[in-house]
């Protein structure tokens, strides 16, 4: 073991290693964990004890010249580093830290809570991943109801039929089964449809209802609640507008128009010329409805409304392209910098 031991001492003392890859190469054969020093002493641990006294000494020295020589030559090539300078010129001003912004989703989504928390409505939430009942029949869409295809679902399971909700309508279900009135709350959150990604369509968007059940409550409510959202969100000169419409959870059922801050009735390309923009779908709670949640039509009345947080943010920011808030492109996100 002791002409081994002398034979690496030749070698080291032979080796100049002028580069980071050579002394890294030196490293890893000399000293590394498998290296022929480690080994040589995994070896010596293996000898009888009178000879372990012969060759210790001379082992421990060809290990303080390996690490001796590793350490030279590492400092030789800082100072040589350090000659040439780095490759920055030094007296350039410093780049400032990228400050992100917020999602402009994320913006509307915020301020849609605060203005209805100042009406006094709660936030709720619920799965994304949600059985029929609360997605469909409890909200009055029998099986093989016309109106199951006007969502085109995303189905997971079969029998029990297990789906990625398709509205947080859920939500409202599953708050009135939990929950006795009077109930307020507004339910945000991500939804799924099987459409075709387009600039005004995606497979994924984002919504926000509200559902207020009291006793006494009426159409009146409802009305005057969206007017105050409307004006709140777009503007105090706006104006809404009800048109008859027809949803299966709710009854009588109205489409939400507010008058268009582009053009102020006008008629411009944003409002396809009519002077008005729609932006919710609204109406009393239907009385099955509440039937189905355990609460009496006879003593309490509602109402409930519906709206895409990416139709707002689109009229909000003057968007075309529903596609680009899920591209995570820098250059349109950095251009949302306003904080609530």
């Amino acid at each position: 073991m002791l002409e081994i031991i002398d034979q690496t001492k030749s070698e080291i003392l032979s080796i100049q290693a002028g580069s980071h890859e050579q002394v890294e190469a030196f490293r890893i054969k000399y000293l590394s964990r498998k290296g022929i020093i480690p080994q040589l002493f995994d070896q010596l641990k293996e000898l009888p004890p009178e000879q372990k006294k012969n060759v210790g000494k001379p082992l421990n020295e060809l290990k303080q010249l390996a690490e001796a020589k590793l350490k030279e030559w590492t400092a030789e090539l800082g100072n040589r580093m350090a000659d040439v300078g780095p490759d920055m010129d030094l007296t350039l001003p410093p780049v400032p830290d990228k400050i992100g912004s917020r999602h402009p989703l994320n913006l509307t989504r915020y301020l849609i809570i605060s203005i209805f928390e100042r009406l006094g409505f709660n936030v709720a939430d619920g799965p994304e991943i949600e059985d029929d009942w609360h997605n469909f029949t409890a909200l009055n869409f029998p099986e093989n109801h016309p109106a199951r295809e006007m969502q085109d679902t995303f189905f997971i399971a079969r029998n029990p039929d297990m789906l990625l909700r398709t509205h947080t309508s859920n939500v409202q279900i599953r708050l009135m089964e939990k929950q006795k009135p009077p109930i307020r709350a507004i339910m945000p959150g991500r939804v799924y449809r099987n459409e075709a990604i387009s600039a005004r369509a995606h497979c994924f968007f984002h919504q926000v209802e509200g559902l207020y059940v009291d006793r006494t409550v009426s159409f009146a409510d409802l009305k005057q609640t969206l007017y105050h959202f409307a004006k709140e969100m777009f503007g105090k000169n706006t104006k809404i507008r009800l048109r008859p419409s027809f949803f299966p959870f709710t009854e009588p059922s109205a489409e939400i128009d507010v008058s268009c801050f582009i053009c102020h009735g006008k008629g411009c390309n944003i409002c396809k010329y009519s002077g008005w923009v729609e932006i919710a779908g609204s109406g009393m709670v239907h009385p099955n409805v509440l039937r189905n949640c355990g609460i009496d039509p006879e003593e309490y009345t509602g109402f409930a409304f519906g709206m895409g947080i990416e139709r707002v943010t689109m009229l909000r920011y003057g968007i075309n392209d529903l596609r680009l808030f899920s591209e995570n492109d820098i250059r349109f996100l950095k251009q949302f910098k306003k904080v609530l």
